[in-house]
């Protein structure tokens, strides 16, 4: 049987969509899961270079359409022109996904300035309102959607990650609210926290370390399934929560994490799947 994939299933899924931080990580496989599935998608970061080459190389691959239009997502005029430039470009906004962000290097709250605990309130979920704000006037005439990136550590916590996690528990809190407000126009939104999911950043973490396939089998260990995820099962998600078959779903918390939340301790030991831990 072949490889079940929603985006594969999907030709002429043609809602115009923005992905926030799309030029690499999550974001990037998100963006790309939508134009293999026919969407027009803008991606946005601060850095042009790779940008235009992460929207090049995805219009290539999937054979659709992806572009890429320079922002940085503290600034707020930067938001503005991402939202008016990509309806002017396409004509309307479909879908809207919040993903840009950071995760600082773990530390206790001493070794955090509140300058600190500001720029990443800023980053990570000031910047979703600001651009939900500019986007929603068109949302709510095409009857969209807004997807906003949480994080499982959101809803569970996590060692020497304070501010982080104060972001994303942030984000989902911002969700729900939103979606009561907004449901009266027709637009739906919904949050996904991803666990443990392998992007550059988490393989540099691997690779930087003096035994990394220790490392890497440890993060294996921490989910039921046996394994971290891959950015495109989070797009697959999104893709589903953004489509009309999610029409009835709004306000929801979608846990993408192969269970490591569930019960306490390891959960997955290499060669001995389904012994007592």
């Amino acid at each position: 049987m072949g490889e079940f994939k929603l985006s594969k299933l999907c030709k002429g899924f043609d809602k115009v969509t923005i992905v926030t931080g799309g030029t690499m990580g999550i974001g990037e496989a998100t963006a790309r899961v939508f134009v293999r599935a026919g969407a027009p998608v803008v991606i946005c970061g601060r850095n042009a270079e790779r940008g235009e080459e992460a929207a090049r190389r995805i219009s290539e691959e999937e054979n659709g359409t992806c572009r890429y239009i320079q922002c940085d997502v503290t600034k707020h005029g930067d938001l503005k022109n991402l939202i008016e430039k990509t309806v002017e470009m396409f004509g309307r906004l479909d879908c809207l996904i919040n993903n840009a962000g950071w995760h600082p290097d773990h530390r206790p709250i001493d070794d955090f300035s509140i300058e600190d605990f500001e720029y990443l309130l800023r980053l990570n979920l000031v910047s979703y309102f600001a651009a939900s704000k500019f986007a929603l006037p068109y949302l709510r005439k095409s009857k969209g959607c807004i997807i906003n990136m949480s994080s499982l550590v959101g809803a569970m916590g996590q060692e020497w990650a304070v501010t982080y996690v104060a972001t994303k528990g942030g984000i989902t809190a911002f969700t729900k609210a939103l979606a009561v407000d907004e449901a009266r126009h027709g637009v739906r939104v919904n949050a996904v926290l991803p666990g443990v999911i392998e992007t550059p950043l988490l393989r540099s973490f691997i690779d930087s370390k003096e035994n990394p396939q220790e490392v890497e089998d440890l993060l294996n260990s921490y989910q039921w399934t046996g394994r971290y995820g891959k950015g495109e099962e989070v797009g697959e998600a999104c893709l589903f929560l953004a489509s009309d078959g999610a029409s009835f779903i709004t306000g929801i918390e979608l846990i993408i994490s192969g269970g490591a939340e569930l019960a306490y301790g390891r959960k997955f030991e290499k060669n001995h799947a389904g012994s007592e831990l």
